[in-house]
């Protein structure tokens, strides 16, 4: 059992990094920049804000798949006999993964491009697009959390 308290440790955490960071993002930074502050001062802000939350991401997201290699291999002998419940967290993981990935290397780039123009029309859009995957991959992270948690066998 001891044997698996490192990676199964790591893996909450990892877990709690990202998914916590994004409710914190959403839920809380979100809706006090928009009432705080103006338009150009909140995207450069946010401009400021990814990534250092995206070195988090990138952290979160290479601890929780080494961990959940060691762990299936460790607990489960591979993914094969894991249970459903593991390979849903998996496939939940594997989409939360190309959202994160789309958010990085195609939206990210155009706030950052319209900052660098002051273009601040543009600049909204692409934080606006920016928002809506960060809330669709918050639900994703709560419903791997409850699925993970309740270890519900679908």
């Amino acid at each position: 059992m001891l044997v698996h308290a490192l990676p199964y440790t790591l893996h909450v955490l990892a877990s709690l990094i990202w998914v916590g960071g994004m409710f914190f993002a959403w839920m809380v930074l979100r809706p006090a920049t928009a009432k705080a502050l103006e338009g150009p001062a909140r995207l450069r802000l946010w401009g400021e804000v990814f990534p250092r939350f995206f070195g988090w991401v990138w952290v979160a997201v290479t601890t929780l798949a080494i961990s959940g290699v060691v762990l299936i291999h460790s607990r489960f002998s591979g993914f094969e006999t894991a249970p459903r419940y593991v390979q849903w967290m998996i496939g939940g993981a594997i989409v939360m993964v190309a959202v994160f990935l789309r958010i990085h290397a195609l939206l990210l780039p155009q706030l950052r491009e319209a900052l660098a123009r002051e273009d601040w029309a543009a600049g909204a859009s692409a934080l606006a697009r920016i928002r809506r995957m960060v809330g669709i991959n918050l639900l994703l992270g709560l419903l791997v959390v409850a699925v993970a948690s309740a270890r519900w066998s679908f």
